[in-house]
């Protein structure tokens, strides 16, 4: 059970991992889009009525009232458990008791939440509609019968909005070997004197606080997206800023992480994919201390947190890094704990402990 599947990113590296576990388990959605979703091919998709409305694809966000209906008219009687992914309203499944729900949680919904202000300002229609959505979010939240969460970050979010206590911490699964430091070894040359920003380029990830520092330090920056937010970041950005929005191959991303001198991040992150992807090639990552980046990055081993969310703490984080040295090994052997295999060895054991404790 997830969100939506239209697109490619984290927590869809999340669903192919479970799906190693329980290969004959199907899909549900509220929506499937195939041709921005090849990677879902190998799952049996059971989208739901919205995907036959208008629209309703390209634009979910227009559908906020209608997608918690959508997901409770799944029937899951004949299943014995039922996991939901997701960061929005997957979890408003309505299961029978003899049905175990485990809610793999993302995020409590972002834009109700931790991000409401950042949505909100360039939303009329989500300020009317957000607290009759939040009291959904709530009844829907009140649902699963256990949660996990992808971060002590997130955990604390669960049970701040939703008053829930995670029964365990599972870190996602990182493809960390495409990105280790001994299956490519690309030169360090003069001119890659850089720091280095993998991200969407959207509100929440702050991407203009670092633009504000490098702007300022005056020191390289290669930025490695697109997003809503591109074009203003690209108005701010001095002539010291690179910004690569074309798709990369494997090799030439894993070549512009291991060419940097480190991996730069301003947003509260749930978690911190690319900040694992940085560590597993050997690259120190400079990152906000309120974050659950914060849970991947160990501060002065491999690499700096920062604890304002400003561009002068951004600042002062990279010049105490400067004078700084870092082993690349060091990084490495970090992003060993979040591997796909402890990813599935974990979440296997603990769905199955759950399973048992529910039918006792």
């Amino acid at each position: 059970m997830y969100d939506r599947v239209t697109k490619w990113g984290g927590a869809e590296r999340v669903l192919l991992a479970l799906h190693s576990i329980w290969p004959e388990a199907p899909l549900y959605t509220v929506v499937y889009d195939k041709a921005k979703a090849p990677w879902a091919r190998v799952f049996d998709v059971r989208p739901s009525w919205l995907q036959h409305v208008p629209f309703a694809m390209a634009h979910h966000e227009w559908f906020a009232w209608a997608t918690p209906l959508a997901f409770e008219s799944f029937n899951f009687d004949a299943y014995d458990v039922v996991i939901s992914v997701t960061s929005a309203e997957a979890k408003n499944i309505i299961t029978k008791p003899e049905t175990l729900h485990i809610c793999y949680c993302l995020t409590p919904t972002r834009y109700l939440w931790s991000g409401y202000e950042t949505y909100a300002a360039g939303s009329r229609p989500l300020q009317i509609l957000a607290p009759i959505l939040r009291r959904w979010d709530r009844i829907a939240g009140s649902r699963p019968d256990y949660y996990l969460a992808i971060s002590n970050r997130v955990k604390e979010r669960i049970k701040k909005y939703y008053g829930r206590e995670v029964e365990q911490v599972i870190y996602p699964p990182v493809d960390i070997e495409k990105f280790s430091i001994f299956n490519f070894q690309f030169s360090k040359k003069k001119d890659n004197d850089y720091f280095l920003v993998v991200s969407r380029l959207v509100q929440y990830k702050r991407i203009d606080i670092i633009v504000e520092a490098f702007n300022a330090l005056g020191w390289k920056l290669v930025i490695i997206g697109d997003g809503t937010e591109r074009q203003k970041l690209q108005r701010m950005a001095q002539p010291n800023i690179q910004f690569i929005t074309r798709h990369l191959t494997d090799a030439e991303l894993v070549g512009y992480y291991q060419s940097c001198r480190a991996f730069v991040v301003a947003a509260d992150e749930d978690f911190g994919i690319a900040a694992v992807e940085a560590q597993a090639a050997g690259v120190p990552v400079i990152a906000f201390r309120a974050s659950g980046i914060a849970e991947i990055v160990r501060h002065g081993s491999t690499g700096i947190l920062y604890d304002m969310q400003t561009s002068g703490a951004l600042a002062s984080a990279l010049e105490k890094f400067a004078e700084m040295r870092i082993s690349s090994q060091t990084c490495r052997d970090n992003a060993e704990r979040f591997s796909q295999v402890k990813f599935i060895n974990h979440i296997k054991e603990t769905v199955e402990m759950l399973y048992k404790k529910n039918t006792i």
